[in-house]
């Protein structure tokens, strides 16, 4: 089972019994704003995605997310290494708007990428925000991605202003 601890969280698999507040976490405008699909309108269509991503767990082709737990249990959000293709893998993490501003989700972030990388045997990860969600940019920033480029490009399938970050393995 994956599982790491930081100072305040604990990075782990779902369970089922999770639904309910990723259902709840995704709702946030920020979420609906930068990465609506991964808004989930009702506690069933949760469900229906973790049971998918949990199926994802034994092996290395992807996505895996994981689920990001304040040391109380609290499900706030989670992290993740997504597959772009051809060996390219992109890291996503979103924290629930009632736990933004406490650094949680740069928190996750550095603690995720070591493990992650080394998991899939991965050298670079690929960081892509639009260009407004200044949120994301800061995160990947102090968690030592560099920008590559600013500019229009694809973004969920649409031609977008968007921010293209590299982390690389020293």
């Amino acid at each position: 089972m994956f599982s790491l601890k930081t100072e305040r969280l604990t990075i782990t698999e779902f369970t089922p019994d999770m639904a309910q507040a990723v259902h709840e976490n995704s709702l946030d405008e920020d979420n609906r704003r930068f990465v609506p699909d991964e808004v989930f309108e009702t506690v069933e269509e949760a469900t229906e995605t973790i049971d998918f991503l949990m199926s994802q767990y034994g092996g290395c082709e992807g996505p895996l997310v994981y689920p990001a737990l304040l040391k109380d249990g609290t499900n706030i959000g989670y992290v993740q290494a997504v597959p772009l293709g051809d060996g390219v893998w992109e890291i996503g993490y979103h924290i629930g708007a009632k736990y933004t501003k406490h650094g949680y989700a740069t928190e996750a972030v550095k603690a995720f990428m070591p493990v992650i990388m080394e998991r899939i045997g991965i050298k670079k990860m690929a960081g892509i925000c639009l260009a407004d969600n200044i949120a994301s940019q800061k995160v990947m920033e102090k968690c030592g991605f560099v920008l590559e480029f600013k500019g229009v490009g694809s973004y969920q399938g649409e031609d977008k202003e968007i921010c293209r970050y590299w982390f690389e393995k020293a």
